[in-house]
């Protein structure tokens, strides 16, 4: 469900007039309770039926030329305002005041705001609010569902706070605008500072940064006390605005503060700042408060959605060695990208750990999952093949030993198994001996100094399924200028738009080209190519781990 349609309702809601949303043919999409006070209608068995619903027959035809002329005319920048007669639900007519709104604010047109092309806010004439008011609201309640919309368009709630003052001075017609944030201390400082496009507010600008708020201390202190909008309409001789200096200094007349708030929680406060002097309606507070409330519960989610991602970041760090360790005489380097969006915390691994007789062990593996469950049994197999290695085992050994604590860590849910290899190097002046073993990993492949890619290794049955699974081990020699690549199923299995697999052999490909010519560039253009083969695919990618040892 688009963001804007989740807004909608709550600041409809705020506002006293009927008012009613419709789309691009002329079905009614949403409609507020004051509609029923109006005309009698449950805004809920409207929703879904044409707007004709409201209006007399006799004007079917001319209501739907003039719905046509608001589609296709020029962009309606301002709200027109009109009175027509329109049906009671009681079978009567009314004649009402109505201002209308077409909806195409968005950039391409297309009319998405709340779900329509055309927004009413109507009123009975006999009220006495004045037209200025309900033109107002009109563009506020739309302005604030685009600031909404815009903020949920943000990665994080770091950037969603850089852009809420700009978005809100833009479009709410305000002059300038600060954001101020709780702190430690217990008080409110200030977060940023934006002004129109050629408007300039130094001293504003300047008391700001050295000034913070106690909770019921100026403008920001008493919306943080109150939890409520507060405008000052005369911010130069208004005692709760204890800035006038700054104020008269900037020109700026009359200033609302509105708080931020998840559930009860403040985040904010944005304050707004107008040269002119205006008056701020009771329905225009009610809708910055219904704002405030619909931005903080967006912003509460992107800074939990951050925080996570923190911690995933964290996570995904502590199950990769920081840095890889050098080799007498084989150069080694890694890759290492995580899988599709969403996925915080991937399954793939590698580890290089230097042995007391000389020799070294190299791992690679892939856990099936991600999450929090499959970090732990990474971590469960990388720690077990390191101390297996430091006993003296070779690489079978090692495979089996993790083998054994996976399947002692096994419980009731789905079956997470490990695929694995697992070589135990030892360099020598002319080259580098290995033995290896693999568990249901794909196959490394070794580059010959020539340019040749030759697959090398038996496979076996993957970690933590079978019991008495056993794990054989093959020699490779490496000789100068030869390259061992490990890689995880994220490189030879990405797909493409139309599905294909980048495959061996594109793997193959790769290796054999002259970009190849040390390690760091061996896994530079393996990754480079499979984020070229997976560009622009619908089908997500998986994590990706590529390890090369050249000598």
């Amino acid at each position: 469900m688009p963001t804007s349609l989740v807004a909608a309702p709550a600041l409809l809601e705020a506002l006293p007039d009927a008012v009613v949303v419709a789309d691009r043919s002329g079905c009614i999409v949403h409609a507020n309770p004051a509609l029923r006070s109006l005309l009698g209608h449950d805004p809920s068995l409207v929703r879904g039926r044409p707007l004709t619903v409201l209006v007399p027959e006799r004007l079917h035809v001319a209501y739907a030329a003039g719905f046509d002329r608001l589609l296709s005319g020029p962009d309606l920048s301002a709200p027109r305002t009109t009175q027509i007669p329109v049906r009671h639900a009681n079978g009567s007519e009314v004649t009402v005041e109505i201002t209308v709104s077409r909806l195409d604010h968005d950039g391409d047109g297309d009319g998405t705001v709340v779900g329509g092309v055309m927004l009413g806010v109507l009123r009975d004439v006999s009220t006495s609010l004045r037209l200025e008011r309900q033109l107002e609201v009109a563009r506020y309640l739309d302005a604030t569902l685009r600031v909404t919309a815009a903020l949920t368009e943000a990665p994080d709630a770091d950037v969603a706070f850089e852009r809420l003052l700009p978005t809100l001075c833009a479009e709410l017609d305000w002059d300038a605008a600060t954001l101020w944030q709780p702190t430690s201390c217990g008080r409110l400082a200030s977060a940023g500072t934006w002004t129109s496009l050629g408007q300039t507010v130094p001293a504003l600008q300047a008391d700001t940064r050295v000034r913070t708020f106690a909770r019921g201390e100026g403008l920001p202190g008493l919306v943080w006390q109150t939890r409520e909008p507060v405008v000052v309409e005369d911010l130069w001789n208004d005692r709760r605005f204890i800035r006038p200096e700054a104020a008269r200094a900037d020109g700026l007349r009359t200033g609302v503060a509105f708080p931020v708030l998840r559930g009860d929680t403040l985040l904010g406060v944005c304050e707004l700042f107008s040269r002119d002097r205006r008056p701020v309606s009771p329905e225009l507070m009610d809708v910055l408060a219904s704002a405030g409330r619909q931005i903080g519960q967006f912003l509460a989610r992107l800074r939990a959605e951050s925080e996570l991602r923190e911690l995933a970041d964290t996570l995904q760090r502590s199950l990769l060695p920081s840095h890889l360790p050098d080799i007498p005489g084989v150069e080694v380097a890694a890759r290492y990208r995580a899988g599709a969006d969403g996925v915080f915390v991937g399954g793939d691994t590698y580890d290089v750990l230097p042995l007391p007789d000389g020799r070294w062990m190299v791992l690679i593996a892939d856990v099936c999952g991600t999450g929090a469950e499959a970090a732990a049994i990474t971590s469960l197999t990388r720690h077990t093949a390191r101390a297996s290695a430091l006993t003296g085992a070779g690489p079978g050994a090692i495979l089996a030993a993790v083998n054994t604590a996976l399947l002692h860590e096994q419980t009731a849910g789905p079956l997470r198994f490990v695929t694995a290899c697992c070589l135990v190097i030892e360099p020598h002046p002319t080259g580098v001996h290995a033995r290896m073993s693999v568990a249901g990993h794909p196959l490394p492949l070794l580059r010959s100094p020539g340019g040749t890619a030759t697959e090398i290794g038996a496979p076996a049955r993957p970690l933590g399924i079978d019991v008495g699974a056993g794990f054989g081990e093959v020699q490779v020699e490496l000789s100068a200028g030869s390259t061992l690549v490990l890689y995880t199923d994220g490189v030879t299995e990405a797909r493409d738009d139309a599905g294909q697999q980048f495959d061996d052999e594109g793997l193959a490909r790769v290796l054999g080209g002259n970009d190849c010519l040390t390690a760091a560039a061996t896994v530079a253009a393996v990754h480079a190519a499979v984020e070229d083969h997976l560009s622009g695919s619908r089908h997500g990618a998986d994590d990706l781990a590529v390890l090369a040892l050249r000598c």
